[in-house]
C-alpha cells in the first residue's frame, strides 16, 4: 500500500507517509487515492476540503472516509457524489448537523457507511483523555509552550 498525506506545512510529516503534499496540492494527488481518510481538525481551511471538485477528482472507484469533522465534507456535493456514481462509496463518523437529521438522502444511500461519531472511541478513551490532560496541565504550569498531541 502506498500512502500520500497532506499537510500545511509538508515538511512536519516526511516518514509518516510515502509521499506528503502540501494542501494546494490535494486535487492533483487526489485521483492516485483508492481510499481518502480524513482525519483533520476542522479550522478555517479544512472547512468543505473535500467539495465538489475534490470529489470530481476522485477516481469513481475510490471510497471518502471522515472521521474527522462533518464540515470538512461538502455534504450535497458528497450526496450527489454518491448518486451519481462519481466515487464508489463513503464511510462517515459525522456529519454538518449532528445528529444527522432524518430526512437526510445519506441515510438511504446503498453505497455508505454511518456511525454515531464513534471513531477515536476505544477500551481505554476517557483513561487516555484523562492522561493527556494532566499532562497539558502540567506542562502548561511549568510554562512549556509545547502540549502533547496538540494540533498546530
Amino acid at each position: 500500500m502506498r500512502v500520500i498525506g497532506i499537510k500545511r506545512d509538508p515538511a512536519t510529516g516526511q516518514g509518516a507517509a510515502d509521499t506528503v503534499v502540501a494542501q494546494a496540492g490535494m486535487l492533483d494527488v487526489l485521483p492516485e487515492a483508492d481510499f481518502v481518510a480524513l482525519t483533520c481538525p476542522l479550522t478555517p481551511q479544512t472547512e468543505k476540503l473535500i467539495d465538489a471538485r475534490a470529489l470530481a477528482a476522485m477516481q469513481p472507484s475510490a471510497y471518502l472516509v471522515n472521521v474527522a469533522r462533518g464540515r470538512v465534507v461538502d455534504e450535497p456535493a458528497l450526496i450527489e457524489a454518491l448518486a451519481k456514481g462519481g466515487i464508489a462509496g463513503a464511510a462517515v463518523d459525522c456529519a454538518w448537523d449532528e445528529p444527522l437529521p432524518a430526512t437526510s438522502p445519506l441515510w438511504t444511500a446503498k453505497n455508505i457507511v454511518i456511525t454515531p461519531h464513534t471513531a477515536g472511541e476505544t477500551r481505554r478513551y476517557e483513561d487516555n483523555v484523562i492522561d493527556l490532560l494532566l499532562e497539558n496541565l502540567g506542562r502548561l504550569q511549568r510554562g512549556e509552550p509545547t502540549l502533547k498531541n496538540g494540533v498546530v
